[in-house]
């Protein structure tokens, strides 16, 4: 494990970035194995609650897998074929190594109520907005699907932080 909190933040937050790149560059099951990895690195050298946060991370990967699923369903999200049943697994695992900030490098975000509120609506859409101009998804509607992806995030984002705050104490600072 890396001692110094500077450091775990910095590598979290670098295989986050990682994992995302990985995830839209190679949407399918490639891009999900490469964040497999870097969750693996995550629990070896940044976590320092592996159990509660290794929780933490399913509820909120669950949660937000669900939110995106519902996007595919209302047509806020496409993959190009209009067929997507469940939440496909390289967005699962953006979600999973995503939930890996909120006690690490996202971790700032919570010390200030109203920031949640501010950051998520606009940096939300804007990653999926980024993978859709790459080609890993689709925005059918842009501005509605922004709108829609905004309210979305408005919403989840809050209450993941919530949720880390009173659900796993030991993980918020």
């Amino acid at each position: 494990m890396i001692a110094s909190e500077t450091g775990r933040n910095i590598l979290n937050f670098l295989l986050f970035q990682a994992g995302w790149f990985a995830c839209v560059f190679y949407p399918g099951l490639v891009g999900a194995g490469v964040v497999v990895l870097f969750l693996i690195l995550h629990f070896a050298l940044v976590s320092q609650h592996r159990i509660t946060e290794l929780q933490f991370i399913g509820l909120g990967t669950v949660a937000g897998s669900v939110l995106d699923g519902i996007w595919f369903q209302t047509g806020i999200l496409d993959d190009g074929t209009g067929e997507v049943l469940l939440t496909p697994p390289w967005l699962v695992a953006i979600w999973a190594i995503f939930m890996t900030t909120l006690s690490h490098s996202l971790d700032w975000m919570s010390r200030k109520t109203w920031l949640p509120f501010v950051f998520a609506p606009i940096a939300g859409p804007f990653a999926y907005w980024s993978a859709s101009q790459i080609g890993a998804v689709e925005l059918p509607e842009l501005i509605p699907s922004l709108i829609a992806l905004g309210f979305g995030w408005l919403v989840i984002f809050p209450l993941l932080l919530f949720a880390r705050k009173s659900l796993y104490p030991e993980l918020a600072r």
